[in-house]
């Protein structure tokens, strides 16, 4: 009898899961299991590491899992603590061969895999979260060029578009008998009230959303309203499923290739599918330097400006007297989103005009964004801030001219403060 725990992780889909659908074939019986943050988790900066709209989020998301899951005759289960404490016992209770899960190139998510492996336990992982295949890149990773207009013309020069998805796992092992543990199972609830979000979780969410953006022709105009920053359908919004693994990079790409294929490519699907190669270019650097993305100074030898509470305040609650840039927060505070343009402008405002430490605006956003995805995050904090692979060193946004390029009239403003005093 091979029995296998699931440890699902940025993954919570049953489509195109490698890793999930490998420990399908190899076990006779399978456990699912998902690890929390522990609750109230403070990070250096005294911040929740995951806040309110990332709870409900991912809540909605586990629910989702667990319906298809239960569907299949299977089940998820939860647990609050460290996979380093509770994966061996539930190992040895199980008598369980292999631990399989999606492989994540970050500090934080490496340690947890090591733990387990210094346990004597046998973790097999799958690297599944990017668009492109790492072993057909047109060089070895470690060996990727640094700057991403290199990254891009290599790989369009040897015609890469995506790998492509798996299907969706119609069958799941059953479940091993749980009588001998249930001591260790927990049924966790994450504390919040209820927020109002314009997203649901969880994989049918994702994909309904996929079949909705594509049959009103949206992509055709996406490159035109990317940089708008009132309303759902200016930007794709693919970005929260795709933080939780809901629905992968993979059959994204190949949603729109289809679309190409039907409707014709235009610079709206080119535009989405080179947004997604951004995203594998941040996941792909973790490969080349590592922890050294996770240093103050990153990859550069710039002096980091000392943190100050006061200014951090003022710039997080909305309250730095620069109505563009409190705008922007109220909204990330009051939505759990912020358009990719306001992003930038206010990180930039942040690091060079209240000099303040990028790697606590990285924090704040790490505990506010409901599409919070550790490679994408802090790979554009490093590129604002210069301490990444941009040899500009550095993008500082002049606010005076943004609020004039992307709210002339003043409606953004408007909306986020005029009735939020």
């Amino acid at each position: 009898m091979r029995i296998a725990i699931y440890w699902f992780r940025n993954d919570l889909r049953l489509s195109d899961n490698p890793s999930l659908s490998q420990a399908c074939l190899n076990a006779d019986r399978l456990f699912p299991i998902y690890f929390h943050q522990p609750e109230g988790e403070l990070n250096v900066y005294g911040i929740e590491r995951m806040g309110g709209y990332r709870k409900q989020f991912l809540r909605q998301s586990l629910d989702d899992l667990r319906g298809q899951l239960q569907e299949l005759g299977s089940n998820l289960y939860e647990f609050n603590g460290s996979p380093a404490e509770v994966v061996p016992r539930l190992a040895a209770s199980l008598n369980v061969n292999a631990i399989y899960c999606e492989q994540i190139e970050a500090p934080e998510e490496l340690k947890q895999v090591a733990l387990l492996r210094e346990a004597g336990l046998d973790v097999r992982e799958f690297w599944q979260s990017s668009m492109l295949d790492p072993q057909y890149l047109p060089f070895g990773v470690q060996d990727m060029p640094d700057m991403f207009t290199q990254f891009r013309r290599a790989v369009e020069g040897v015609g890469l578009r995506f790998a492509n998805p798996l299907t969706t796992l119609k069958a799941l092992p059953p479940l091993p008998s749980i009588k001998d543990f249930g001591e260790l199972v927990t049924e966790v609830v994450l504390a919040h009230g209820q927020i109002q979000l314009d997203y649901s979780g969880g994989e049918s969410h994702a994909r309904a959303h996929l079949e909705q953006y594509l049959e009103r022709r949206l992509p055709d105009t996406y490159k035109e309203t990317r940089n708008q920053l009132i309303g759902l359908d200016y930007s794709s919004k693919f970005s929260p499923w795709l933080a939780l693994g809901c629905i992968s990079a993979r059959v994204l790409a190949a949603e729109l290739a289809a679309y190409e294929k039907r409707y014709g490519a235009n610079d709206g699907t080119y535009w989405l599918w080179f947004e997604l190669l951004w995203r594998d270019y941040f996941r792909f650097l973790h490969f080349k330097f590592g922890s050294r993305l996770y240093r103050a100074r990153g990859l550069g030898d710039l002096v980091v400006a000392p943190f100050n509470s006061d200014k951090f305040n003022q710039w997080r609650s909305g309250n730095t007297g620069e109505s563009f840039i409190d705008a922007g927060m109220r909204e990330l505070s009051m939505s759990g989103y912020l358009s990719n343009r306001m992003r930038q402008i206010v990180a930039s405002y942040w690091i060079y005009d209240l000099q303040g430490d990028w790697r606590a605006g990285a924090a704040w956003f790490e505990a506010q964004l409901i599409d919070y995805d550790v490679y994408s995050n802090q790979g554009n904090w490093l590129y604002i801030a210069g301490r990444g692979t941009d040899p500009r060193g550095g993008r500082p946004f002049n606010v005076t001219k943004q609020t004039q390029d992307h709210d002339p009239q003043a409606n953004y403003r408007r909306l986020w403060l005029e009735h939020n005093e």
